[in-house]
């Protein structure tokens, strides 16, 4: 069996009963105490996938999350792949949000850049989904304003579940591509992301999840579509040169409320954030 990339929880702290408090005996006078056989503190242990997965879950209410990775001076990819920032802890992560998710939304771009091949997840996580009531994989959506895409390609013609093309009504689709993925058509000039995803709920597809890339991204931000984001920050200093997890024309700042920190063995950071209008709803 595959070792788990062991992940701790930084914060939120949960409370330990049986931890000294400021004014025992075993604190100094700053209120500090050290953690030893009596005070096991919750991020001193690697997390279970039980605890993983309450970290994360699948709320109750429609959600687009948003996954990505960025180096420590915010840089989305080396050498022009996410894949150079990833660590074991990150792929962790990774696998698990698309267990969770009803749908995994990409683009075009994306999809050719990191080489995405037929949308399959392993048996562990086939496992969960059918234990959960889900279909055993996913659901692959890639937005594309051109629709320029093979419909001869794996992704398609190997995919476990029929997957979605999400593009503009007035995109000249490849003849064929309709015959391996749902075509869906929305907005004139750009795609209207906003119906696109309205769609995708009317499919039942509630738990969305992004994998990018940052045009995307920025274009979902500047939407007011994105519910809640997990960063996995490496402890890379990438230098300049590349571009940040969201591109595009300015848009107005949204307020984020953190959710919780983890950390990977390599020194990477986890964050997983809410935006902060949801964030009482899920407590």
């Amino acid at each position: 069996m595959t070792e788990l990339a062991k992940i701790r929880r930084i914060w939120p702290i949960r409370p330990n009963p049986s931890a000294a408090r400021p004014d025992d005996a075993g604190a100094d006078r700053g209120g500090r105490h050290d953690a030893g056989a009596d005070d096991p503190r919750p991020h001193d242990a690697g997390l279970d996938d039980a605890a993983l997965l309450t970290g994360y879950g699948r709320p109750a209410r429609p959600v687009l999350r948003m996954n990505f990775v960025s180096s420590a001076d915010g840089a989305v990819e080396l050498a022009g792949y996410s894949a150079g920032l990833s660590s074991a802890a990150d792929r962790r992560v990774f696998e698990l949000l698309r267990m969770l998710a009803d749908a995994v939304v990409v683009a075009a771009g994306t999809l050719r850049t990191e080489g995405y091949g037929p949308f399959r997840l392993a048996e562990p996580g086939q496992a969960w989904r059918r234990a959960n009531g889900l279909p055993e994989h996913p659901t692959l959506v890639v937005v594309s304003g051109s629709a320029r895409l093979d419909p001869a390609a794996p992704v398609f013609t190997a995919a476990p579940v029929r997957p979605v093309l999400l593009t503009r009504a007035d995109a000249a689709v490849p003849p064929g591509l309709d015959d391996v993925a749902d075509v869906l058509r929305h907005g004139t000039g750009t795609v209207d992301l906003a119906a696109g995803l309205a769609a995708l709920r009317d499919r039942g597809l509630d738990q969305l999840l992004c994998e990018g890339g940052p045009q995307l991204f920025g274009t979902l931000t500047g939407a007011d579509l994105v519910d809640e984001l997990c960063l996995t920050v490496s402890p890379v200093l990438a230098g300049p040169g590349a571009g940040r997890i969201t591109a595009g024309p300015p848009s107005p700042p949204r307020a984020m409320a953190l959710r919780q920190v983890l950390t990977g063995d390599d020194g990477s950071l986890l964050l997983h954030y809410a935006r902060a209008r949801g964030h009482a709803e899920r407590d």
